[in-house]
């Protein structure tokens, strides 16, 4: 009993008289002299320092968020060039990019695994198509996997087998699926190629890096090959300059990179891969934007209409496009609309050689929702977003002046205005609008009826058109 209780006492005296850490003085110094750096080696001072700065910011934004209140910040600045934060930034950018890169298919990985899908796929008795069930599928992902490494894994989902057709026993088409592969790769690598090229990483490329990346594509485009070394830097504006038409509406000078990656404009530039001794034929190589053919016509066509050389074009040269076949009230519209101003101001407007390739690609591409913008706002005469009866009677009565020049039949005004109205079929049936235009899918023939004489013969000999088109085909 005796010794129990001094035990019990013993540790309570113990407990009373032990004061706590904060209060020894040798743990109060050993704090001090860590606090202070001094007994910490170079790299815990780094860490140390480090910590402090972050703090710092933390505690700096804080009070920001505070006195800004629920307002977001819908702004963030830039780093300044040649700073340490641009620096830091760039090589992230670079070792991200680098990643991504290596976790593509090469040339080789490709090659590989159209192999293995034509070593463990069955043919098709009633199509002879090579095919492939889940279970093939998840055959030939191991092999492929053995053979190419884990890279080519994430395009054998389960998901990606039910994106294909199947049959009735649950196939699908090796080719399909392939191509689709290729795809990927291809549209993923095109991605980290502009990514490089985007100086400011905000996902935009500017004209200058635009022109960058198609530079770069010309050696392994194979209809490019032998372009002239003195033409390289012209075709580069010429093609860049479809790429901002399309993925440009608002012409804020930068085009999202990935509503180009999306965009026809680049199917049709990689179409160029294409050797030309296959079955490529002149009219398809001048019917596409990025051939050299078509590339050098608009260049001789911009210089043949530059009878003074000033490196743009006058509303008088301008009326020489297309044999002269445009109206005077579109040559206006179109100074008025798409032409800015010269630096020196006044009256007098030219256009320069990117408005010029605008107007052309316009002209080309009427049927497009782009093209048909462009033009919907010359056709706009007073700018109230609709076209009357009265705009139309305006619009076609220079072309009906240059109809009646060129020896045809005389016409009816009011006649040609009810046939657009019934084309269209407007919502609103005292007005068309641009959205009437898109929706009624003929929106392109009714402004070549309203700006072009050519435009307006062809719609009216289409009948004709249509049958000599078919006559060649049935000879064939």
């Amino acid at each position: 009993m005796y010794s129990g209780s001094s035990d019990g006492e013993g540790h309570e005296a113990a407990q009373r008289k032990i004061p706590p850490a904060s209060s020894m003085l040798w743990v109060r110094n050993l704090r001090r002299f860590i606090g202070s750096g001094a007994g910490l080696g170079s790299e815990a001072l780094m860490e140390l320092e480090t910590k402090r700065i972050l703090l710092d910011i933390f505690k700096e934004k804080q009070q920001k968020s505070a006195e800004a209140g629920t307002i977001p910040s819908f702004y963030k600045k830039k780093p300044e060039e040649g700073s340490i934060s641009q620096r830091v930034q760039g090589l992230a950018k670079y070792r991200f990019l680098k990643k991504q890169s290596d976790l593509l298919l090469n040339a080789d990985d490709l090659d590989a695994m159209w192999v293995c899908l034509r070593e463990n796929c069955v043919i098709d008795d009633a199509t002879g198509a090579e095919k492939m069930n889940y279970e093939d599928f998840c055959h030939i992902a191991s092999v492929c996997t053995e053979q190419i490494g884990p890279k080519c894994r994430r395009f054998f989902s389960p998901s990606n087998f039910m994106k294909f057709e199947k049959d009735e026993q649950g196939r699908i088409a090796i080719l399909p699926f392939y191509l689709y592969v290729m795809r990927t790769v291809s549209l993923t690598q095109a991605r980290i190629d502009m990514s490089e090229l985007d100086e400011d990483s905000d996902g935009f490329l500017q004209p200058h890096e635009m022109e960058a990346y198609i530079r770069g594509l010309i050696p392994n485009l194979a209809q490019l090959r032998d372009m002239p070394s003195g033409f390289v830097n012209m075709y580069c504006r010429i093609a860049a300059q479809k790429f901002f038409f399309f993925c440009d509406p608002h012409r804020r000078g930068k085009a999202c990179i990935k509503k180009v990656l999306l965009s026809n404009c680049l199917q049709e530039l990689m179409e160029l891969h294409q050797e030309t001794e296959e079955e490529v034929t002149d009219n398809e190589q001048a019917e596409n934007w990025f051939s050299l053919t078509s590339a050098q016509r608009i260049c001789d066509m911009f210089i043949a209409l530059d009878k003074d050389s000033s490196q743009s074009l006058s509303k008088q040269e301008l009326r020489e496009y297309a044999d002269g076949t445009l109206t005077e009230i579109i040559i206006e519209r179109v100074f008025d609309e798409h032409v800015r101003r010269g630096k020196s101001g006044g009256s007098s407007r030219e256009m320069d050689f990117d408005s010029f390739l605008d107007f052309v690609l316009a002209l080309e591409n009427k049927d497009t929702p782009e093209g048909l913008t462009y033009l919907f706002r010359c056709l706009d005469l007073q700018g109230r977003g609709y076209l009357t009866t009265a705009d139309i009677h305006s619009l076609f009565r220079d072309v009906h002046q240059k109809w009646i020049e060129g020896g045809n039949y005389e016409l009816c005004i009011e006649d040609v205005r009810d046939e657009i109205w019934d084309m269209v079929k407007p919502a609103d049936p005292l007005r068309i609008t641009l959205a009437d235009l898109l929706a009624c899918k003929q929106g392109g023939t009714v402004a070549s009826m309203l700006i072009d004489v050519r435009g307006f013969w062809a719609h009216d000999n289409r009948e004709n058109l249509l049958q000599e088109e078919e006559e060649p085909e049935e000879e064939s």
